[in-house]
């Protein structure tokens, strides 16, 4: 008989809904974060290596201004490790700028270097 007793079941139901629903909810803010992230660090290495590729300027600048838009964007732990160098994309010559920055997991905080990001702009030359 007491078994059949739902006295106090839908104050039990509403709290395993409601965690289940909080726990869903910081997951897809969670995912949102890591995507605006990998987007930022991925449009900055872009920026950096179009910079780096114009005729009048070189690797180091590209690498500075990567560093200086991701430090502002997002934060100085995200620019530890970017690496610049010259190689061929799509058959032409280029400069490419990888990234690589914190995963993050849990809000900001996360495993460093999971997160590797590169941009590719072609060289400019002068003939």
């Amino acid at each position: 008989m007491r078994w059949r007793d739902e006295r106090g079941s839908a104050a039990a139901e509403f709290v395993m809904v409601g965690a289940l629903l909080t726990v869903l909810t910081l997951a897809v803010l969670q995912f949102g974060l890591v995507l605006h992230i990998r987007n930022t660090v991925l449009d900055a290495a872009a920026e950096g290596a179009r910079l780096a590729s114009f005729a009048d300027n070189d690797l180091n600048d590209g690498v500075a201004r990567t560093t200086d838009l991701i430090s502002v964007a997002i934060g100085p732990a995200f620019a530890h490790d970017v690496r610049a160098d010259y190689d061929t994309y799509l058959g032409h010559s280029a400069v490419v700028i990888t990234v690589r920055a914190p995963l993050p997991l849990l809000g900001l905080l996360g495993p460093n270097g999971l997160l590797e990001v590169s941009g590719h702009a072609a060289v400019e030359t002068v003939d």
